[in-house]
């Protein structure tokens, strides 16, 4: 799946590329893949210490780690591969927690991406697009070079890709667009660990005591660099008391799990999570058993063995895990029952924007091809019945046989429903009930590939305003739309309601956002040439009776 995915993304990084270095010339576009991964290789570089005074002093920020030095392009400037730790995590601080900054008086280039994390992510037997390594904790900062006064609301992007993949290098994350449009606003977006390397449960090994945080670094990465955002951002001009985290699928999952974080409040007012939940997270004996069959596959009995391993030979024997590796409900950091947690009140202060995409599954389905996802469904399928009682399997059964369509809809809608529906109207429910603040969508517009649909990651290129970028919507969808999207985004994180008055609505048209309510179940609905907002009952997306059980089991 994801070496059709990334073969296609290299196509759409070279179309990014070629506008950034102002090409679009026909020759350009016979490049040879090699040819094009050169070209995107190239802007990466080392941030090196400006020791001869010779910078930009209106491009300088002052930090509490250094002062950096941005580029400035078309009224945007960007600040990129800034560390936000004081070591990064290799050698002896591999599998540990991520080390806080220290005062530093250095002045220091902004101009390169971080390296992504370590990942089974190999694009074709050419290698991996981008530089990866073990040292990635880095963050990027966008702002307008607009004066201000005023200081301004933060929007910090997590990337997802299933807590496997992915990176802020990301053409498709590359925020210069977003603020260009939206200076009133400064965007961040944060690096993590992942993989064996964010999210691997290591305690239960005999001489894994020393590596308590392992199964959840990830999700400290991410604290770490908000943390960060929250020390240095006002020098950028933005608000630290004003910042909203927003991110898709697993990053969906992460900025729903980070609230639950003790102390993590202080570091963020919204919550925007598109297509994502803590369904995406596991028990410590899932975890365990997850950690125990790499170990059996990689023959090796301590941490000190996966310590010896070459790196790439680890990464790759790490594929046995994909699309299982979470972060762990450990009932310290994360607790048992997130759900529970919400209904309780956890994040009762927290306004929330979240919602899904209307056939989320069949991104997978375009992505395995249909031979390949039908044989994962039906074992992923095996696997949640043989959790349930007898009365639950026959409601599951019941919900399947109900569906009409090619063969892989009856899966696809059911795990639509599991991990994605259900989740969502669960934390909306849970939210709304302790107090909370809830604006709920359902994204409809359908892709131009085929069978892809309104599937998974479909609304990215809208939300990031990439309309270029067509790799998971084979078209650019409506521009008004798109805008409109956008506005309700920043408009929510400036204020904590995604609503539009006329005056600022880029149609002229007034779009009221109801907030999620336990009576009507109102929720937005973002048909292309139609933003409305409708009783949930009116679509029936969520089968209350057959599938919102469902959510006590977690994810698939």
């Amino acid at each position: 799946m994801k070496k059709k995915f990334f073969a296609l993304a290299i196509l759409v990084a070279m179309v990014f590329s070629l506008t950034v270095c102002g090409s679009t010339s026909a020759e350009d576009s016979d490049k040879t893949l090699d040819e094009v991964k050169a070209e995107i290789r190239a802007q990466y570089g080392e941030n090196k210490q400006i020791t001869d005074g010779n910078y930009d002093k209106t491009l300088a920020v002052k930090c509490v780690n250094g002062t950096f030095v941005g580029k400035k392009n078309d009224g945007v400037i960007a600040y990129k591969g800034i560390p936000f730790v004081g070591r990064q995590p290799v050698g002896e601080l591999r599998w540990k927690a991520p080390v806080d900054v220290v005062p530093d008086d250095g002045v220091y280039k902004a101009y390169y991406n971080g390296k992504s994390p370590w990942q089974n992510e190999t694009i074709t037997e050419g290698g991996s697009l981008y530089v990866q390594g073990e040292d990635c904790l880095y963050l990027n900062v966008w702002k307008s070079d607009e004066a201000s006064s005023e200081k301004k609301p933060v929007m910090v992007w997590i990337h997802g890709e299933g807590f496997i993949y992915g990176g802020t290098s990301d053409p498709l994350y590359e925020c210069s667009n977003f603020v260009r449009e939206n200076p009133d606003v400064i965007a961040v977006s944060i690096e993590y660990r992942v993989g064996v390397f964010g999210f691997l449960h290591l305690s239960h090994i005999p001489d894994g005591k020393d590596y308590p945080d392992a199964q959840n670094l990830g999700l400290m990465d991410q604290i770490m660099g908000l943390k960060w955002v929250h020390e240095n951002i006002a020098s950028f001009g933005g608000d630290p008391d004003n910042v909203t985290i927003f991110g898709e699928s697993a990053s969906g999952a992460s900025v729903t799990t980070l609230p639950l974080i003790e102390g993590s409040h202080k570091y963020f007012k919204r919550v925007i999570s598109q297509s994502g939940s803590p369904c995406f997270t596991m028990t410590t004996e899932e975890a365990i058993a997850r950690t125990n069959e790499l170990m059996e596959i990689l023959g090796c009995k301590t941490v000190a063995d996966l310590q010896k391993l070459d790196v790439e030979k680890f990464v790759a024997a790490s594929a046995v895990l994909a699309l299982r590796v979470w972060p762990e409900r450990d009932g310290k950091y994360l607790p048992l029952d997130p759900y529970e947690a919400y209904a309780n009140g956890a994040a009762k202060d927290i306004d929330f924007l979240q919602g899904c995409n209307k056939d989320e599954l069949n991104y997978f389905v375009y992505g395995f091809g249909l031979e390949p996802y039908n044989k994962w469904a039906a074992d992923r399928k095996a696997g949640k019945l043989a959790q349930l009682t007898d009365e639950e399997k026959s409601l599951v059964e019941s919900f399947c046989s109900d569906i009409k369509g090619e063969d892989y809809e009856y899966t696809s809608r059911l795990f639509d429903q599991i991990i994605f529906i259900a989740p969502l109207f669960r934390l909306s429910e849970n939210q709304t009930k302790a107090g909370g603040k809830s604006y709920t969508y359902y994204f409809t517009p359908e892709s131009s590939l085929p069978i892809m649909r309104c599937g998974h990651a479909v609304e990215l290129a809208v939300v990031l305003n990439h309309p270029e970028n067509t790799i998971y919507t084979g078209r650019a969808f409506d521009e008004t739309f798109s805008k409109i999207v956008r506005k309700m985004w920043v408009q929510f994180a400036k204020t904590g309601n995604p609503s539009l008055s006329a005056e600022i609505s880029p149609d002229g048209k007034e779009h009221i956002w109801p907030l999620y309510d336990l009576k009507d179940k109102r929720i937005m609905i973002f048909d292309e040439f139609n933003i409305h907002p409708e009783k949930e009952s009116e679509r029936k997306i969520l089968d209350w009776e057959r599938c919102y059980f469902l959510t006590k089991y977690f994810c698939i």
